[in-house]
This record gives structure tokens, C-alpha cells and sequence, in this order.
């Protein structure tokens, strides 16, 4: 049994006591410390807090300040940059607009019940014995003839006999391109001017419906050619034919705009006149006609191609040959 000793327990009592009573008088110095290192911090931080309104009015002085240093003369160098940025922006936003048009060509589904079709058409026919050797490759084949001008005066009265035809309509191309027909569609032709070959062309071939481009990969990637002309095709009930001549044609914009079937072709034949090449693109042709229910394949009236076409008809099985106004999804 451990013994207790009186006087260690009577000294620490005493000790209690003391820290009860120091205690006592320490707290209330403590909160009044608290309290004053409270007020302080409000202080402090009212000083260095900006209300809401002085913060947005320091904002928008920000705004302005940097709008200004915007606004600051330039050197000609930085505006053209600038300049370009902005059109290249604009081309980009007018690109997802033009691919986010829906036509009746991206709504056709290929029920894979009715036999692929192939629409050939072949460019540039002016005279007899193209239009002859054409009609000898035995199916259906569409000639799109060039207008009448100084070397083939006699186009349109050619074209005349033909059930279905169509109008090759020379349109500006790059300045690389040499050989332009005399009557061509140019960028900065009014309105005015452009109606008066369309309705032309309509005297010329009564009968026609159906025009493409030949050449043209200047004015077919131009909003406001591309939409004088359309209005014009409109009026005197033509359909555009897109051939394709630059990946930035508008042509599917103002083919929606004006209440057009938007109609493009999927493969050039002969770009290279050899026989191996021209059957190649034939069969990328009918690949695409079997995949989608049909292709529109572009051609020219040489002797290379006619052989190609006629010679290739055991590729065609399964296949069949159409005239432009017979595609499925007209």
C-alpha cells in the first residue's frame, strides 16, 4: 500500500488555485486580442477589397484599354496577315456550312434491290462524227455540247435529234489554262450579262435541261458569280451539273438556295489517254455505283475513250448505263 504524503497534496491544491485564478484573468486579454486582430482584418481587407462595381468598372477600363491597343495603326504587313486570317476563317466557316446542306443526293439510301446505275457523260461535243462515235459505243451515253461559237457553229443544231443532251458552259478557269472558248463566264460578268448567254442558250437548245462546266474552277468556287448564275438557270429551267473542276465549288450552296437537285460527278476518265488508265477509272466508276446505287463518270470525245467504252461493256454486268435524268435520286 502506497503511503500519501499531506504536504505534497495541500501544495498541489495551492498550484490549482493559482492557475484557476491566472486563468481567470488571462481569457478575457485573449478574446479582447481576438476581437482586436478581428477588426484589423476587416480593416485590412476593406482597404484592399474593391466592391463589385469599382471591379467591373476596373474591367471594362481593361476592355477598353486593350480594344485600343487593338485598334492602333498597324503595319501593312500585320493588316494583310490579319486580312488573310480572317477570310481563311470565313472559307472555313462557309466549308462546314456548304458540307452540312443536305440535298437529295445525301438522302438517297441504296435499298441494293434495283440494279447500280452509271451515268457517263462526255464533254465538249461539237460535231457529227463525235456525236456518231458516241452513239456507237452501243448503251446510254449523255454528250454535253459546247455553245455555238467560231469552230463549231453547228453544235446545237446537232444535239437537236438527241433524246436527252446537255450544254457544256465554258466558265473562267485558272490563268494557266489557255485554250478558252471565246463566249466564257467570268467572275466579274454583271448579272445582266450572264442572263443574256443563259437565256441564249436556251433559244439555242429548246430541248436541253442539263449544263456543266467546262473548266470553270475560277468562277465555280465564287459566291456571287455562282450566284448570279444559278438565278439565271433558274429562270429559263435549267439544272447545273457540277463538274467538279476544284475540291472549293459552291455549287451544292446555290443549288439549295435556288431549289436544284445537287448533282456532281464522282470520277474524271481520262485525264490520261491511255487504255490501262481510262478502264482503271471506269472501274473506280462502277465501284462507287455498286456502294451508293449509282456514279456520274466524266469523259471526252477521244478516240482512246470511245474504245475504252466500248470495249469494256463485260465490265458493266450488273450495271446499268443511265442517262444524267435518270439518276435515283432525282
Amino acid at each position: 500500500m502506497k503511503n500519501e504524503n499531506p504536504n505534497e497534496n495541500s501544495n498541489k491544491n495551492i498550484n490549482d488555485i493559482l492557475k484557476k485564478e491566472k486563468l481567470q484573468k488571462t481569457t478575457p486579454a485573449i478574446n479582447d486580442l481576438k476581437k482586436f486582430q478581428n477588426e484589423k482584418l476587416d480593416e485590412y481587407f476593406d482597404k484592399i477589397e474593391p466592391s463589385k462595381e469599382k471591379f467591373e468598372e476596373q474591367t471594362e477600363e481593361f476592355e477598353k484599354v486593350h480594344i485600343d491597343e487593338e485598334e492602333k495603326p498597324q503595319t501593312k504587313d500585320t493588316k494583310k496577315e490579319k486580312i488573310k486570317k480572317e477570310i481563311t476563317k470565313v472559307k472555313k466557316e462557309e466549308a462546314k456550312q456548304t458540307n452540312n446542306i443536305k440535298s437529295k443526293k445525301d438522302l438517297y439510301k441504296y435499298n441494293n434491290q434495283t440494279k447500280p446505275k452509271l451515268a457517263i457523260i462526255i464533254d465538249d461535243v461539237s460535231s457529227n462524227r463525235q456525236k456518231q462515235a458516241i452513239l456507237d459505243i452501243g448503251y446510254d451515253v449523255t454528250m454535253a455540247f459546247l455553245p455555238p461559237q467560231k469552230g463549231h457553229s453547228q453544235s446545237a443544231k446537232i444535239a437537236q435529234d438527241l433524246p436527252v443532251h446537255m450544254i457544256h458552259f465554258p466558265m473562267q478557269a485558272s490563268p494557266k489554262f489557255k485554250s478558252k472558248e471565246k463566249i466564257t463566264l467570268t467572275i466579274n460578268d454583271s448579272y445582266a450579262k450572264i442572263e443574256g448567254i443563259v437565256k441564249k442558250l436556251r433559244q439555242q437548245y429548246p430541248k436541253a435541261k442539263y449544263t456543266n462546266n467546262h473548266t470553270g474552277s475560277v468562277f465555280t468556287q465564287n459566291d456571287d458569280a455562282m450566284d448570279k448564275l444559278f438565278r439565271a438557270l433558274k429562270k429559263y429551267n435549267f439544272v447545273f451539273v457540277d463538274s467538279r473542276t476544284t475540291a472549293k465549288s459552291v455549287a451544292k450552296k446555290y443549288a439549295k438556295k435556288y431549289g436544284m437537285p445537287y448533282i456532281v460527278r464522282n470520277t474524271f476518265l481520262d485525264n490520261e489517254r491511255n487504255f490501262e488508265y481510262i478502264q482503271n477509272q471506269l472501274k473506280k466508276a462502277i465501284k462507287i455505283a455498286r456502294k451508293r446505287g449509282y456514279a456520274i463518270a466524266i469523259g471526252h470525245p477521244y478516240s482512246m475513250t470511245i474504245k475504252v467504252l466500248k470495249e469494256s461493256k463485260h465490265l458493266l454486268k450488273g450495271i446499268e448505263p443511265i442517262f444524267i435524268n435518270k439518276l435515283p435520286y432525282l
